[in-house]
């Protein structure tokens, strides 16, 4: 059974869907195909890129959207929908196809991630929840991967469930930060559905219960003796957190055979904590005893700590992460690009005083473009029916100079949306989370430029078009500002 079907989300969708859904009806235009491009305009943090992820729970929704008696019933209480229009709904299902960047995948502002070319009606109705799961996770796994980057090959665990907005945002948290290259999570339900490894060491409420701290230590130790991490910050770090670990790892542990596995850090000055503790296990002979640290990390914490040397082998990530307590918002959108019109795919622009808010018009194909290194060095868009020649000098249009001429030579493509979803049915199953987080992690090292990957003032990757595409583009802009003059005259 779906998790989708253990509650009924179809309708988490805002209610000027059902207005225009129901519009569009009764003007006997809902079977018109149109499309409709899911795209973001801002990389998180001023970032070089992000990742893109939520596309299974998308999915997954369109595949089972449909709205049972107690929806009608709902919908019928608000009096603003006539009995035909409640019918319709009563029978629907999303008949539509889905174009997406494969999930994981590194990406940019502007291009189209996700495509919905689908009947009106259905494509209208699906907006809200589209969105609420790219934006969601996409935002969570770029900024889990900014913080494995800072990491520099440090373990990093998802500690945020606690500090999540709602459990669904922790579970599906978890999945995103899985996915952006956190190796585990202390949220439980997430290693449950998504086979996420688990972590987990003791809690201050433990140390705090028994009489003292070596207690404490001493009997974690006996019921856990093959994986014992000891927070050791509850009193004191120096003088009384680390004696005490030692302590039960000499009396404790090694007659049973056992070596204390680690200690956890979770307030203080932790590069100098971690620093100190170091010297204290290895001249206790516990150079294999790993430190761990927590609270209130971020990737600009945890480079820091790195840079003044804190000896620190794994970090725990919590509200920061789950969160992206930074920038908290990822800003995808969901414009109409196009109207079928006489068996036709007709290009629709939406024109703003705020140029960066001037979408990308009409059906379009978006291609990853490398050099003979195979590094990314700009993605292209196209007009649909455009093939790109690879064998021959291809020129280009870079929209922000548009009047230089550049070409590529010696390149090579590699198309970015694929078919997921065909007439609302999967084209195929879904890859394992542990596949779209190696595929994150090869892209990173094998075709994304280091360049790109920093954090201040990273290079940006150019989203360049084809000529033909962007003198369709301008074609349209010139048209619609044609007629507003035409119809209001110039303001100068």
């Amino acid at each position: 059974m779906s998790q989708f079907d253990a509650r009924n989300l179809s309708l988490v969708m805002d209610l000027y869907e059902m207005t225009m859904a129901n519009g569009y009806m009764s003007g006997n235009s809902p079977e018109t195909y149109v499309c409709f491009d899911v795209f973001y305009r801002h990389n998180p943090d001023n970032g070089g890129f992000a990742i893109f992820a939520g596309l299974e729970q998308v999915l997954d929704y369109l595949e089972n959207i449909h709205f049972a008696e107690d929806d009608i019933s709902y919908l019928r209480s608000l009096g603003i929908f006539p009995e035909s229009f409640l019918e319709r709904l009563a029978h629907f299902r999303f008949s539509g196809d889905i174009d997406a960047f494969p999930e994981g995948s590194v990406m940019y502002p502007n291009e189209p991630i996700l495509t919905v070319h689908a009947p009106l009606l259905d494509a209208q109705m699906v907006e809200t929840a589209v969105l609420n799961q790219i934006n969601h996770q996409s935002l969570i796994a770029t900024k889990a991967q900014r913080i494995v980057h800072a990491a520099r090959g440090r373990g990093v665990a998802d500690f945020g469930a606690r500090r999540a907005h709602n459990m669904d945002a922790a579970v599906y948290g978890a999945r995103a930060a899985y996915i952006g290259g956190v190796a585990s999570t202390a949220t439980v339900l997430a290693g449950k559905m998504f086979g996420i490894p688990v972590t987990g060491t003791m809690a201050h409420s433990w140390v705090m219960y028994h009489k003292d701290e070596y207690t404490a230590f001493r009997r974690y130790a006996e019921t856990y003796p093959d994986c014992a991490v000891l927070l050791v910050d509850t009193y004191n770090v120096i003088h009384s957190g680390i004696p005490n670990a030692i302590r039960v790892a000499k009396e404790v542990l090694e007659p049973m055979g056992k070596r204390l596995k680690g200690v956890r850090i979770d307030s203080g000055d932790l590069a100098y904590l971690s620093k100190r503790t170091r010297a204290m296990l290895d001249e206790a002979g516990l150079t294999d005893c790993t430190i761990s640290a927590s609270n209130s990390l971020d990737e600009y914490t945890i480079s820091s700590l790195i840079d003044q040397g804190g000896c620190i082998d794994s970090f725990g990530v919590g509200e920061r992460l789950i969160t992206a307590r930074s920038e908290p918002v990822f800003g995808a959108v969901y414009k109409l690009v196009s109207v079928e019109e006489n068996g036709k795919c007709e290009p629709r622009i939406k024109i703003s005083e705020t140029v960066e808010k001037i979408t990308n018009p009409g059906r379009k194909r978006v291609y990853r473009v490398y050099n003979q290194e195979n590094h990314a060095i700009s993605d292209l868009m196209t007009l649909y029916d455009e093939t790109v020649d690879t064998s021959a000098p291809y020129r280009y249009v870079n929209p922000a100079k548009p009047w230089r001429s550049r070409s590529y030579e010696g390149f090579s493509v590699r198309e970015l949306q694929q078919p997921v979803m065909r007439n609302g049915k999967r084209t195929g199953p879904a890859p394992s989370l542990k596949e779209i987080r190696d595929f994150v992690a090869r892209q990173l090292r094998d075709e994304i430029w280091e360049e790109e990957q920093r954090f201040e003032n990273p290079h940006l990757h150019k989203l360049v078009m084809s000529p033909a595409y962007y003198e369709t583009k301008m074609d349209l802009l010139y048209r619609h500002s044609e007629e507003y003059t035409n119809r209001h005259g110039s303001r100068g």
